[in-house]
Order: structure tokens, then sequence, then C-alpha cells
């Protein structure tokens, strides 16, 4: 009895391994890929499977592009812009104090000429320079931003129409195999 009750509190578990384990068999290649292959003429699954490779080799061998490439590229080029986007911050780092150095110079020679203290003209040339190199600062970390999303931006673009390019020459070779392929 009591090997009765075990095989019984096992067999939900049991279960569940079975049905993960066939879901993993029918993992094709058009499915990693987010296509959906559909056999016409009653294909099996192994017939499909041999389809599968052969349209997948004739399609990188047209089209010259490998998803399974274009997938690390795509991860690539996310590094790449995110790198990107930390520069972009730091591109604006430090502008008010260079601008408030600047202004302080230019203050001083003006507080001298108009009025003998350089240390009045210093201090007011030193507080607009600092307005001035902060709001200089902030547009040129902006305009980094943007130039960094525009760029990744095209380099996704440029990823996702080669990967179209591939998924359509796929298809036609599959549906030339006698498939419905839908993406």
């Amino acid at each position: 009895m009591k090997n009765l009750a075990f095989g019984i509190t096992c067999l939900p578990l049991l279960l569940v391994a079975i049905g993960q384990s066939a879901q993993a068999q029918q993992q094709s290649l058009s499915s990693t890929m987010d296509v959906y292959v559909f056999p016409k003429e009653g294909q099996d699954a192994s017939q499909q499977s041999k389809d599968e490779a052969s349209c997948y080799e004739w399609a990188v061998g047209n089209v010259g592009t490998d998803p399974f490439e274009l997938a690390d590229q795509a991860e690539a080029d996310e590094q790449q812009r995110q790198e990107e986007h930390a520069a972009a911050e730091q591109s604006g780092q430090g502008s008010g104090a260079r601008g408030a150095v600047r202004g302080a110079a230019a203050g001083a020679l003006i507080g001298e000429i108009a009025n003998d203290d350089a240390s009045e003209g210093a201090a007011w040339g030193a507080a607009a320079g600092m307005v001035r190199g902060r709001r200089q600062g902030k547009h040129a970390e902006q305009q980094a931003h943007a130039e960094t999303e525009a760029a990744a931006a095209e380099r996704g673009a440029a990823t996702e129409e080669e990967l179209t390019n591939f998924k359509n020459a796929f298809s036609v070779c599959l549906e030339a195999n006698d498939y419905m392929v839908k993406y």
C-alpha cells in the first residue's frame, strides 16, 4: 500500500515532466524564429524538420544573413547603445564649473576696468558663467542622447530588415515544399 501511495503522489510530477519533454521535442527550427509552419500534404514532424533545415540553409545562402547571428548582433548593438548613453551622460559633466571659471576671468577683467574692483566683477562673472555653462552642458547632453538614440534606432531597423528578408526567403522555400507559413 505504501508503494501505491508513493506512486499516486508522484504521478502528477511525472505527467508534468512528460509534458515538458514533449514540448521540448516539438520545438522546431522555425518556432525558434517565431515562424509558424503547417504541413499542407500531411508531412510528419521528421520530414518537416528536414525541410526546415534545408530551407534554413538555402535562405542563409541566398540572403547572406543568419538569424542567430543577427540575435547576437542585436545584443551587441544594445550594449553599444548603453555605452553611448553613459558617455552622453558624461558629456555635460563639469560644464558649470568650467563656465564659472571663464565667467570669473571675464568678470575680473571687466570689474577691474570698470571700477577698479576685480573681485566683485569676478564674483558676478562666475555666477553668470556657471549658469551659462550649465545650460550649454545640458544642451550638449540632450544632443548627445538624441544622437545616441537615433544611431541605435538605425542599427535596430537595419537588423530588423535583414531578419525580415531572411524570413521571406525561408518562407518561400517552405511554401515550395507544400507548407503554409506565417510570421
